[in-house]
């Protein structure tokens, strides 16, 4: 049996009305226990919408129940949910600081540091991005403004190269984005590797929102925050801050407002289609 919309939308409001184990959901849709248990994978990866938690595992009597995560606001403390709200309401990356997330953290469970502009172009900046998605073994979320790490190169390595890594070993890519007539060419180069793929396992979605940042399955979400030597007077260069979140409900909260704002947002093939509708655009 193949995974229909039908199939997801119909197990994805049998778990919203209450959590549910693996063998109800593989009754309701009649398939066998390991179908149904990869199904409900797939919807947990593509839409964002459900997760798992193991029971007693690893041994006999393990049960696994599929419970619902849609709602940010839901297993959320008073902080979390105030900066959703916060973050729900922005729309440039000057207006939310990621350091408001990195402050409560304990120091075992964030990492912080600091690179100047030297070069007056962030393709050169030494941040290890490349490295970092490269560790991506499931699922990368990304959020953006204007895709400009699209040109980041280090020792010869692109990061359009290490992405067509990622889709090569099976990895989904989800990106929000900015998608206007000065991200439309960055935005295009990134869906073109979809061209060699039969499912299109990178998805971009419009959004103006002001996180930048990338969550790397479970382990990890590192924000960037830039700093311009005419709005702060003390810096000699413009100045990037990268904070790196280790902490395991922050990174679930992070993934739960990256999916809200996902849904809601507008199919980067629509966006483009109607950007290149304008007339004597070039």
């Amino acid at each position: 049996m193949v995974l229909t919309k039908i199939i997801r939308q119909k197990v994805q409001d049998f778990v919203f009305q209450k959590p549910r184990t693996v063998q109800e959901i593989s009754e309701l849709i009649k398939i066998n226990w390991r179908t149904a248990d990869r199904y409900i994978e797939r919807i947990g990866q593509e839409e964002g919408t459900i997760a798992v938690q193991t029971f007693r595992e690893g041994t006999r009597g393990s049960l696994k129940i599929v419970y619902w995560i849609n709602q940010p606001q839901q297993q959320s403390s008073n902080i979390q949910e105030r900066l959703f709200k916060l973050i729900e309401s922005s729309r440039h990356k000057d207006d939310f600081s990621p350091f408001d997330i990195y402050q409560y953290l304990n120091d075992e469970k964030r990492r912080a540091f600091i690179e100047e502009d030297v070069e007056k172009s962030e393709k050169y900046l030494d941040q290890d991005l490349i490295e970092l998605i490269l560790e991506t073994k499931e699922q990368l979320l990304i959020f953006s403004g204007n895709l400009s790490w699209v040109n980041i190169e280090k020792k010869n390595k692109s990061f359009l190269s290490g992405l067509k890594e990622l889709l090569q070993n099976g990895v989904s890519v989800k990106i929000l984005c900015n998608i206007d007539i000065a991200s439309i060419q960055n935005v295009e180069k990134v869906l073109e590797l979809n061209f060699h793929y039969p499912k299109n396992p990178i998805e971009i979605k419009h959004s103006e929102q002001p996180l930048r940042a990338f969550v790397v399955d479970n382990k990890f979400a590192r924000f960037k925050e830039s700093k311009h030597p005419h709005n702060y007077t003390l810096l000699k260069r413009k100045t990037y801050i990268f904070y790196e979140i280790l902490d395991d409900s922050w990174i679930e909260w992070t993934k739960r407002v990256f999916w809200n704002l996902f849904r809601s947002g507008i199919p980067a093939e629509k966006r483009i289609k109607d950007i290149w509708s304008i007339q004597n655009l070039k």
